[in-house]
């Protein structure tokens, strides 16, 4: 069975391994993250962030990581503007509204917020007469890559910051595919970009190449006051912090962090190629490591029993969205074994 199911089910890069097996009966002094490999995975992150001043996390998982911070960063009477389609609205359970916060939703376009509408839903709540009645608008959510593997522009990322900041609310980026999002050749964002624009971001450790754990950046030294005793009041606090540390001490050095992500790059240009050779018609292209076609539902079926792969989207009762994704582990023979058992199924249909 070949798997374009997802970008994490495997483990974590050979690098992460070994070095996790050279320290694995070392005692570590210090628990919770305060250990000399995060600390050196920490001064690795404010030097590619260009933020020498940044308060870095680690936390063990991308909704924990949402909850935590969307949830540190707002007070009782605040929600967090998002896109409907962003991950927080749609695929995190009710996480964030579990902690007591109201997800606002904003019309996507290809996965992204349009910073017109944001500033619109923005002056709009202000001037209703009613608005100490209503959730205030407190943050905004981006993630980028988004849900659709789209990328937003370095200008798209400034407006939108700009508005952020007009209206005194801090801009949150959600990077769980973040690598990805840095190794595309459409992208113009740097993570020095990320970390000007934005008052808070992770970068993501599950999705691209590690075990497991994100890595949550205040680039400007801000964080929520206590906000190591919130995150463990979450849930998202290991005893063992150097399991994460290391792993992004790791990542972060000699560029591994974007050196395996352009894997994933590369085996979804070819993905393209393969899907578009086989006549298959794409619901949206995108510029990352997430490709999304439409099959008929029977071909779908067909396909299943050969292949892994995810649903996305009913489109009417005969037809289907599904996501194929590529990953900093995809071998390139398994878009050679697609090719033919797409090509079996042509001669099939045929």
């Amino acid at each position: 069975m070949l798997s374009f199911v997802n970008d994490y089910s495997q483990g974590a890069h050979e690098a992460i391994l070994n070095r996790l097996l050279q320290i694995n009966l070392e005692p570590i002094a210090r628990g919770y993250g305060a250990d000399h490999y995060c600390e050196s995975a920490k001064e690795k992150i404010r030097a590619a962030c260009e933020s020498p001043a940044a308060d870095v996390f680690f936390l063990t998982g991308g909704t924990q990581t949402n909850a935590v911070v969307i949830d540190a960063l707002l007070d009782a009477y605040e929600g967090v503007v998002a896109a409907d389609t962003g991950h927080i609205s749609v695929h995190e359970a009710g996480a964030i509204e579990r902690t007591g916060h109201k997800v606002l939703t904003l019309p996507h376009h290809a996965g992204k917020i349009n910073a017109t509408q944001l500033e619109e839903y923005l002056r709009v709540f202000w001037k209703d007469g009613n608005h100490e009645h209503m959730v205030f608008p407190g943050m905004v959510y981006l993630s980028h890559p988004t849900e659709y593997g789209t990328l937003y522009t370095k200008e798209e990322l400034k407006t939108i910051s700009k508005i952020c900041r007009a209206y005194e609310i801090p801009l949150y980026l959600d990077g769980a595919r973040l690598g990805y999002g840095l190794a595309s050749p459409q992208a113009d964002v740097t993570l020095p970009d990320i970390a000007a624009c934005c008052d808070a971001f992770y970068i993501g450790g599950t999705k691209v190449g590690a075990l497991c754990g994100e890595a949550v950046v205040f680039p400007r030294g801000d964080a929520p006051r206590h906000f190591l005793t919130q995150v463990k009041q979450h849930g998202a606090l290991l005893a063992k912090g150097w399991l994460l540390g290391i792993q992004f001490d790791t990542l972060f050095t000699d560029r591994l962090y974007w050196h395996i992500s352009e894997n994933a790059i590369q085996t979804a240009g070819r993905l393209v190629q393969v899907l578009e050779e086989a006549g298959f018609s794409f619901y949206l292209k995108s510029p990352t490591n997430q490709q999304f076609v439409i099959l008929e539902n029977r071909q779908m079926e067909r396909l299943a029993k050969k292949v892994a792969f995810s649903f996305w989207e009913t489109l009417d009762e005969d037809h289907t969205a599904v996501r194929f994704v590529t990953s900093w582990a995809t071998d390139p023979q398994n878009l050679e074994a697609l090719r033919e058992i797409l090509a079996q199924e042509a001669g099939q249909k045929a």
